[in-house]
């Protein structure tokens, strides 16, 4: 397929643009940072997303949604990217929906994210980096489960709705298989969320999991099999991370770009000096490469193809190092305003650190690529 935008897609881009630039601007990120908000996202602003149709992409018409694809889902994740935008779109509306579609679930809860009024969390890391683990234990108990141990860096963890949990029921923490993925309720009895608010203002949860009693119903997929549903959301999470952070990168790139063409040194706008036009150039050479591994990710899950894994994890190593040059280019270009609290800028490199890490760093998707490739 071309590696550009059909004009569907040019016109998803253009309604996501607008919406997302007028209703969720980097504005309102501040805003909810300087009031230290306990949720770390507007409801109302979510039920905004739903009202465009757009927690519904990855959900099939048959069930109400659009059925579009990852293509489509990253179009909007890449402005919500570029407007630093605090919202659950990629947690809910991309990788739980990939969890729950085939699943009893999917009736329970689809209609909840088409309308905006459920939320949806991550339970899948462990440790202080994202890594293909899981010792979390699920133990049999009566007609279900009793899930102990702790998860970290659950993003709205302490607010969602549902949690995505995956637990070990046999084997061991580094086995691929033994895990089941289990739908969970926030408020179930044990279940304790301590949210801490991170360098980007976003707010994740250390949850630990005191002998939390789920039925059997709770299961997503299989028992013992969960590695099927588990992996498609990381793919879906890793690509709609990917064209985030696409994003974020193409954001503080164009902030930087337009810094050059208005200050002036020595009576001339600084964008006329050689080194800093190289510099400009290099940055767009690599957030059109990162672009381009983007949409070949996600045009490749769309088709289901069995190189999807590969694409994603170039995707997400790309981006990755791509958009930590730009914000590290825009900081530097900007020079001491860049370093203050009140240039946006800086929002943008806190952001690109937060999603640089999530659903794994690029060291982890170099290595994962390795080993995908024989080596």
């Amino acid at each position: 397929m071309p590696l550009y935008l059909n004009d569907e897609q040019t016109m998803l881009r253009d309604t996501a643009k607008d919406f997302v630039a007028e209703h969720a601007p980097v504005s309102h990120l501040r805003s909810l940072r300087d009031k230290k908000d306990e949720a770390g996202f507007s409801r109302d602003l979510w039920k905004s997303f739903a009202e465009m149709g757009f927690t519904g992409i990855l959900i099939g018409e048959d069930e109400g949604g659009l059925g579009l694809g990852h293509v489509e889902a990253g179009i909007v994740l890449e402005e919500i990217g570029r407007n630093l935008s605090p919202s659950p779109f990629l947690t809910t509306a991309v990788a739980a929906v990939e969890a729950l579609k085939g699943s009893p679930h999917a009736a329970k809860y689809f209609p909840g994210i088409l309308s905006g009024d459920t939320v949806a969390a991550l339970a899948i890391d462990e440790g202080a980096k994202h890594r293909d683990t899981v010792a979390l234990k699920a133990e049999r108990s009566g007609n279900g489960f009793k899930l102990s141990g702790k998860k970290q860096f659950v993003t709205h963890g302490h607010v969602a709705d549902l949690l995505i949990v995956a637990a070990r029921t046999a084997g061991s923490a580094d086995d691929a298989e033994g895990i089941t993925l289990f739908a969970v309720d926030r408020n179930a009895a044990g279940l304790t969320a301590n949210p801490e608010r991170l360098t980007d203002s976003s707010l994740a949860a250390r949850i630990e999991f005191d002998g939390v009693e789920v039925d059997a119903d709770a299961v997503i997929g299989e028992i013992d099999a969960g590695r099927t549903p588990l992996d498609r959301l990381l793919r879906a999470g890793r690509t709609g991370a990917s064209a985030e952070l696409l994003g974020v990168g193409g954001g503080a790139m164009d902030m930087t770009v337009g810094y050059l063409k208005e200050r002036k040194q020595f009576g001339v706008t600084i964008g006329s000096f050689q080194a800093l036009q190289h510099r400009a150039a290099h940055l767009y050479s690599e957030m059109e490469v990162a672009r381009a591994a983007v949409l070949k990710a996600a045009q490749l899950l769309d088709q289901g193809s069995d190189r999807a894994d590969h694409a994603v994890s170039v995707a997400k190593a790309m981006t990755a190092l791509a958009t930590t040059l730009s914000v590290q280019e825009g900081v530097q270009m900007h020079g001491g305003i860049g370093m203050t609290d009140e240039y946006d800028i800086g929002f943008y490199m806190k952001r690109a650190r937060v999603l640089a890490e999530m659903f794994g760093d690029a060291n982890f998707h170099a290595h994962k690529l390795a080993t995908l490739s024989g080596y």
